[in-house]
């Protein structure tokens, strides 16, 4: 079944899912050299700078969550997140049972103007990204200067890592299969990404 090509993006939307993403990319990379703070010892840099990226991912996703809301001509908050409507969730489930019976042909469905499930599974990486970002913000603002926590902030501290755990499974998943698909033609990336058409 041929459908029209993906919706356009507006610039402001590419522009946030880029920075978002870039964001994440260097917080869960970063955060492998960032040493914590202990008795008698600081943090070190790469610390500080996953504490203030992190804080700035923040501020990205929550402009991003109200440009949901206000958008009309993209897929909006609604469409990210299907679960709290009937007609929605059945919707989603339809778009996932027609695109397994497509990848039961070894073949990838090609992407159209209203994908419910595509538009589920960012909203799923939006929720992820926003956990992450919130319970990190959450630990800052509990964490004293010799790295000891309370205990709100050292839950959030757990809640922080799986969510981190749950990104590095969608940050491998979601660009393979966009690039599949680009790779196949399908040109998701052009719309999505400033300065590529």
């Amino acid at each position: 079944m041929s459908r029209a090509g993906p919706a356009p993006r507006s610039r402001l939307t590419r522009l946030l899912h880029a920075a978002i993403a870039l964001a994440i990319i260097a917080q869960l990379i970063g955060i492998g050299f960032a040493e914590l703070p202990r008795p008698g010892l600081p943090g070190n840099l790469a610390f500080s700078a996953h504490q203030v990226v992190g804080l700035g991912t923040l501020s990205v996703l929550a402009v991003f969550w109200i440009w949901t809301l206000l958008r009309r001509r993209e897929h909006g908050f609604t469409a990210l997140m299907p679960w709290f409507s009937r007609g929605r969730r059945a919707a989603v489930w339809a778009d996932l049972r027609e695109h397994v019976a497509v990848l039961r042909r070894l073949r990838l469905p090609e992407p159209g103007r209203e994908t419910p499930l595509a538009s589920a599974v960012h909203g799923l990486g939006l929720v992820i990204a926003t956990t992450m970002a919130a319970t990190g913000a959450i630990v800052f603002a509990g964490m004293a200067p010799d790295g000891a926590l309370p205990a709100w902030a050292d839950a959030a501290l757990s809640v922080h890592k799986a969510a981190a755990n749950l990104m590095w499974a969608y940050l491998i998943g979601h660009p393979a299969v966009a690039l599949l698909h680009e790779a196949i033609g399908h040109r998701l990336l052009r719309g999505m990404t400033p300065g590529l058409r």
